[in-house]
């Protein structure tokens, strides 16, 4: 019995000198410090095109992007000619007027910006691209889809898949963005009841056909909206931009996916291990980050306005109080917000419906009161 008692007490001693001596390890990542990062797009539509500067911080800290103030900045083609854009906001580049690409073409991408201290120039280009052509999005449509609550098995439930339909690319590579915006309408008719509410795509969305040799694609996936977001409550629209890409580029974001897909471990792939194609003159040791892009452009927008069940409720838990008669209320209009007001009439006294969420009050919390000006209908 002795014995069994002074195992455990060793065992358990054993056990705390683990725990206590449990440090978290921070592995050291030898990267550079201030990393030059280059968002651009050169597209062939006549729209503003535009080119985004900045620097990153070390690995391990917040990811904070520090734009870069006064940079040179121009495109060229194969043909000698030369676009300079202008700075509109800080670290923000657009063209020129009427400026835009044209298939067949080849560009680059030139930069100046002041170096690290501040004190010096460092000269940046890319390497050249030529803009492909895109086919044009064939149909853009999207799937009602039935599921079952496990919980009240006579209650349906809607969600929503959007697909596209394309011809292949000359190249064989295509990748796909879209821009999403939906009527957010509030439970209460309180000032700011109606807003229109945007959102953009986060993840990469991109196809290689070059294996199979597809010259049509169809059912391509776009994006699931499931009944956990209010996006299809009462209208939704989404506009698909189409890209052509060269092989270089297909790379570059499918190196970028697969960081973005992994789990974020010590062995998976960093920042700084995918490759863009943008170098500096003066050291081609130095890493650059990001990808200017040169692709044609092809869009498709639709409109979804039909009934949807058992979509999630996000303002139910908007009411903090109701208050009965005409009482002062403390924090009206700063911390607290009326979401209805019952005038008094006899023999039943006023009522007031209290909250102290902003955004239960205002949907301008969310998005804007400004209709969009592709917007059709209500």
């Amino acid at each position: 019995m002795h014995d069994l008692y002074f195992r455990y007490i060793v065992f358990f001693a054993a056990f705390l000198v683990l725990v206590t001596c449990t440090t978290e390890f921070i592995p050291e990542l030898r990267e550079q410090n201030q990393m030059l990062v280059v968002e651009g797009l050169l597209t062939d539509q006549q729209e503003t095109q535009t080119i985004k500067i900045s620097r990153s911080l070390p690995i391990g800290r917040n990811i904070i992007k520090r734009p870069i103030h006064g940079c040179t900045v121009a495109i060229s083609d194969d043909l000698n000619n030369i676009a300079f854009f202008y700075e509109t906001d800080s670290g923000i580049y657009v063209s020129p007027e009427m400026f835009h690409g044209e298939a067949g073409r080849s560009y680059i991408l030139h930069i100046s910006a002041p170096d690290v201290s501040g004190t010096g120039i460092r000269n940046y280009e890319s390497s050249p691209a030529i803009l492909q052509p895109v086919p044009p999005i064939d149909s853009l449509y999207y799937e009602k889809t039935i599921v079952r609550d496990l919980e009240f098995p006579d209650f349906d439930i809607h969600t929503c898949q959007i697909y596209l339909d394309t011809y292949g690319s000359n190249s064989g590579y295509l990748r796909w963005e879209y821009f999403e915006t939906w009527i957010l309408r509030l439970l209460f008719s309180v000032p700011d009841q109606k807003c229109w509410v945007s959102d953009h795509s986060k993840e990469i969305l991109i196809k290689n056909t070059t294996a199979t040799g597809q010259t049509y694609i169809k059912k391509q996936p776009v994006i699931y909206i499931s009944n956990k977001t209010d996006r299809l409550q009462t209208k939704y629209s989404i506009l698909v931009n189409q890209y052509s890409m060269n092989e270089d580029e297909y790379n570059y974001w499918a190196a970028l996916k697969t960081l973005s897909d992994g789990s974020g471990g010590l062995y998976d792939v960093i920042p700084a291990a995918v490759p863009g194609n943008i170098r500096c003159i003066e050291d081609s040791s130095e890493t650059v980050l990001g990808y200017f892009s040169v692709s044609a452009k092809s869009s498709k927008r639709i409109f979804i306005d039909e009934i949807f069940r058992g979509i999630i409720n996000q303002y139910s838990n908007c009411i903090t109080d109701t208050v009965y008669g005409d009482v002062p209320i403390r924090g009206i209009d700063t911390t607290v917000w009326v979401l209805f007001d019952r005038p008094a009439a006899t023999p039943i006294p006023r009522r007031r419906i209290l909250t102290s969420t902003w955004g239960c009050y205002s949907c301008t919390a969310r998005g804007t009161k400004e209709r969009p000006s592709f917007w059709i209908g209500e």
